[in-house]
């Protein structure tokens, strides 16, 4: 798009901020394992399925961070779901298809998908 007045611009920075606006702090965390031995299993794929599914559904107050090594290397990908006054849960090898069903159980209906967890903190 070329940007021929003040207006373009001023619209290009909105589509931006609403691109990136998952990436801020707010209500619910979601945090990757971008380590290298996540980034290795699969990380950045997932990190992409999860900030896809926020904007598909149009999530609001969801932050997606990422973090360096978890520490549960065998377990990679781990994405942790952090929500207001409830237990820290981290997923362990999940993978782009988990994200759906994580997104949608545990973001949005507050279920945890018992089936990925490998803690509760």
């Amino acid at each position: 798009m070329a940007i021929k007045s003040l207006e373009d611009l001023r619209k290009i920075k909105e589509q931006a901020k609403s691109a990136t606006a998952a990436r801020h702090e707010s209500g619910t965390q979601v945090i990757v394992g971008m380590g290298t031995c996540g980034i290795a299993a699969g990380a950045r794929t997932v990190m992409t399925a999860i900030l896809d599914e926020i904007a598909k559904r149009g999530l609001q107050n969801v932050s997606v961070m990422q973090t360096g090594c978890i520490g549960m290397c065998q377990k990679e990908p781990l994405v942790d779901i952090v929500r207001p006054g409830e237990a820290r849960v981290t997923y362990g090898n999940v993978r782009p298809e988990d994200v759906p069903t994580i997104i949608s159980e545990h973001l949005v209906n507050g279920r945890v998908v018992n089936d990925l967890v490998v803690a509760k903190l």
